[in-house]
Formats: structure tokens, sequence, C-alpha cells
């Protein structure tokens, strides 16, 4: 069941405060003492799980990571923001996306990535979410940009997305980062499919633990619930899971491969670490500042701060706090090959 209620105010800018101040407690203070009932509890509420934590979260990221939220590979010298966008540009190349195309970007955050993607290749792009928050933010950037009639957004669940759209509605449809939120990869892939056009594209940056994950190792099942309460996943799963789910439910695979698992001289999780003297460019260092010690101390305080003014809902400064159990995680998971945030499969729905 979710947790007990607490006295709800609702934002105008449509974040909730029940949400934020409840989040936490879908987990058990002590990791350790995790068992397969809190699991099913997130799984059974995940878009409260979800909702809670993006409510809290989503202005920390864009002070943190900017408007595109997902990790990428890094070449040196290259910019952190240049980055993000060549990966949004590589799962766009490799899905051959073509100008004109119809595509939904399902979980599509505050609009980063189908504001890139819908410029660098000419199509039309919906994004969905079923965080109200963040579809606003995702309307008011776009519109900014001067991209409304190019770029939608819809609210929904991405596992209802049959209902929202019906049969055969898209082109292609891609996903950085997002369906790992789902509460199984099997029904987050199959409304997919069902909303792809017959040969059909989908293609997807996934959160899966690597094979070197091994969840009877009692340090290895930990990172993955420090992985989970720290960025709003009901459950952390292996990468066969993806691999065979997208094959249960009719997915031709074309093209797999895992970037993190490439030995570069930048890792992905570089920002992380904190470490200034990492910084590719001169203008990264304020970016990677953040996550540093004395970063850390700012945000923390300072978040404290204007949570007690009431500038920001309460609750915010919990979920800040399992920002940083998240950071630390995926920088130990991250140098042991423990998980990837980006593995990327491309595959298609048959033609007939």
């Amino acid at each position: 069941m979710a947790p007990a209620a607490t006295t709800n105010k609702t934002y105008a800018d449509g974040r909730q405060g029940q949400r934020i101040e409840n989040y936490a407690k879908f987990w058990q203070k002590d990791l350790a003492t995790e068992k397969g009932e809190d699991t099913d509890n997130r799984l059974a509420n995940y878009t409260d799980v979800i909702n809670g934590y993006y409510d809290g979260a989503t202005g920390l990221y864009e002070y943190g990571w900017g408007t595109s939220f997902h990790f990428s590979r890094y070449y040196k010298g290259e910019s952190f923001y240049q980055a993000l966008a060549r990966h949004e540009h590589f799962l766009a190349f490799k899905m051959e996306l073509k100008p004109g195309m119809r595509v939904l970007d399902v979980g599509c955050g505050i609009g980063g990535p189908a504001r890139e993607i819908a410029q660098f290749v000419d199509v039309n792009i919906v994004g969905l979410n079923n965080n109200d928050f963040q579809v606003g933010r995702a309307r008011k950037l776009t519109a900014k940009a001067g991209l409304s009639e190019r770029v939608t957004f819809e609210i929904g669940d991405f596992m209802k997305l049959s209902e929202k759209f019906g049969p055969n509605s898209f082109d292609a449809v891609y996903a950085i980062e997002a369906t790992v939120h789902a509460p199984s990869f099997a029904g987050v892939y199959g409304e997919i499919m069902k909303v792809l056009k017959p040969g059909g594209v989908f293609g997807v940056y996934e959160w899966v633990m690597t094979d070197k994950w091994d969840p009877s190792i009692p340090e290895h099942k930990e990172v993955a619930h420090q992985i989970e309460i720290g960025n709003g996943i009901p459950e952390m799963r292996p990468i066969s899971n993806a691999r065979t789910a997208l094959r249960e439910v009719g997915f031709e695979i074309e093209y797999e491969d895992d970037l993190a698992d490439h030995n570069d001289d930048v890792p992905w999780y570089y920002p992380l670490e904190g470490d200034i003297f990492k910084a590719q460019t001169m203008w990264d260092v304020f970016t990677v500042w953040r996550m540093s010690s004395s970063g850390k101390f700012v945000t923390h305080h300072g978040l404290w701060f204007i949570e007690k003014l009431g500038i920001v809902p309460k609750g915010t400064f919990e979920v800040g706090e399992t920002l940083k159990i998240a950071a630390d995680a995926l920088v130990k998971s991250g140098r042991e090959k423990l998980f990837t945030p980006m593995y990327l499969v491309v595959s298609r729905k048959p033609k007939n």
C-alpha cells in the first residue's frame, strides 16, 4: 500500500506536496532491511513513486544537469552539453530517423532531447510524461525555443500508450533512461509495440544492472537499492531482463551495445565524481563542482533554507538527500561495471 497520506497541497505548477513528502517512505531507511514486499509496493504504486520523485527532483536536475536528464559518453576536451547532444544525435542516427516522421518520446522529462532531436533530424515529436510539473516546464521551454508546432507534450501513463494514442500511431518511438521507471519492461515495451506502425523502429537507452552484478552478493544488492531510492526507480533489473522482454513482446533486435562498457578515457560518471580537475572544458568546472564536497554543502544547506522559507515544496530537501545517495551509488557501480545507464537497443516491429 502507499505510504500514509500527509496534508496535501497542490502548487500552481502541478507539483503536489503529499507526493514529495511521501517519496522516501517507499523505501526502508536502512536499505539493508529491504524486503520483497517493499519492492512489490513500489511496483504497485509506480506512478506515486515516479511523481513524488520528479516533483521534488526536477528543479535540482535542471540546476545540476540542464534540460536533458541523461548520461552520455565523453570525448577528451568535449564539453558537457556537447556530449549530451551527441548522445541524442547518436540515438537518432542508429534509429535512422528521417525528416517528417512522427516520433514518440516515452518519458520525455522537460523535453531537452525532444527539442534537440526534432531540430537535428527535422521530425515531429510527441513527448509523453505522467508528471504535470515536468510537462508544464517542457511546454514553456519548447515555446521559448520556437518549436511548439513540431514538438508537443501529453500527460499520460506509459503503461497505457495504446489507450492514449491508439494502435499504429507512430513511425518511431524512443526512450532515454525512462522506461526503467516502469513496473515491468515487458509491460512498457508491449505498449510501445502497439503504438508503433508496422515496420516502425524503437530505440532505447536503458538503465540496467550488467552481467557482472550478482544480487546474491549483499554489496551488489545494496548498491542497486541505492540507485533505486536516489532515482525514483521501483526496481532495478538485470540487462538480460530488458533483452528478453523486447523479444517476448515481438520486437526484432537490430542493434545492441552497452555504451558504458567501452573503457573510455573519460567515464560516463565523471561529472558525479565532483573532481573539478577532470572537467573537460572551462565551462564545465561549475557543473562538476556542484557534485564536489563543497558544492554538495552549498546545495544541502541552500535547499534546506529555501524549503524553510516555503520557496520549494516541503519534502524537496529529503528528495535532494536521496540524490546524494544516488550519485555515490552510480559512481561506485560505474567504476565496478555493475550498472549501465546506456544499454542501447534498436528494435523493429515486424511489418506483418
